[in-house]
């Protein structure tokens, strides 16, 4: 049960209806309009029916949630999320961040990292308290207008640290046709303030922003190599970066000399 955007059933803008679409501002951003007020109530009440229904073991609602919407549905939010937990989940729940960075999450029109950070615990607490063990899987992007290589060290960073684990399902981004984003690929420019925005258009650069997220070791910031403690090791260490003596050109030259130094050394 659900659609690209699972949780918009059921309520629309007052002022679209009446008006039309607005030409400058986006429903859902960084922040929801507050003309658009979520009321997740009438899905709830769907749910239920559905679950009702014959024949019908399990409904899932597995993907496409717009959390912030449930963040701003004070009524039914919660309740919203419950039922989700309760009934609509088959072990894993993928919602689509796609990054924190702010600068980037405002070029997506997507919520903050706080915001998805409130959505994670409230789930966890929802789950602990229904003792069902259930987790969040992320949809995270590469490479958007806006994104570089630095913001996806900081991405995997608060990844490890944050969501505690290690990214897999990242997509390198690609320019949908009749897209804002896409727009802003071709133009190298936001189209709401007209300002310059970065874009990475080199396929190796780009594939580099994926790979830094996806590397299954966290991200290190750059630091002297530490010397070993122990002395052996540390004696072998600086014996491994002196540069080898090069063999001489002639093979039976080389290995009459390896034999007689160590024919000095045993004595």
């Amino acid at each position: 049960v659900g659609g690209a955007t699972a949780n918009m059933y059921g309520f629309e803008c007052d002022k679209k209806l009446k008006s039309g679409v607005c030409q400058d501002i986006p429903c859902t951003s960084s922040q929801v309009c507050p003309i658009l007020r979520p009321n997740h109530g009438p899905q709830i009440e769907l749910l239920g029916k559905v679950r009702e229904l014959p024949h019908v073991k399990k409904a899932f609602v597995n993907s496409g949630i717009r959390y912030d919407l449930i963040q701003e549905d004070k009524t039914h939010g919660k309740e919203y999320l419950k039922t989700l937990v309760d009934h609509h989940i088959s072990g894993q729940m993928k919602v689509a961040p796609e990054h924190i960075d702010d600068k980037v999450l405002k070029l997506m029109n997507k919520p903050d990292k706080n915001t998805l950070m409130k959505f994670k615990a409230d789930f966890d607490d929802l789950n602990k308290k229904s003792g069902k063990k259930q987790f969040l899987t992320y949809y995270l992007i590469a490479a958007h207008p806006g994104s570089q290589l630095e913001d996806m060290q900081n991405l995997k960073e608060f990844a490890n640290e944050e969501l505690h684990l290690n990214p897999e399902q990242v997509q390198v981004f690609i320019p949908t046709p009749s897209t804002y984003s896409a727009l802003m690929y071709y133009t190298e420019m936001d189209p709401w303030t007209r300002e310059p925005v970065f874009v990475e258009k080199d396929p190796m650069r780009k594939q580099k922003q994926k790979d830094v997220v996806t590397q299954k070791e966290p991200v290190k910031q750059k630091h002297h190599a530490k010397q070993p403690f122990n002395s052996k090791k540390r004696k072998k260490a600086a014996q491994k970066e002196q540069p080898r003596e090069a063999k001489p050109a002639n093979y039976k030259e080389y290995k009459t000399l390896h034999k007689t130094r160590k024919s000095y050394a045993e004595e």
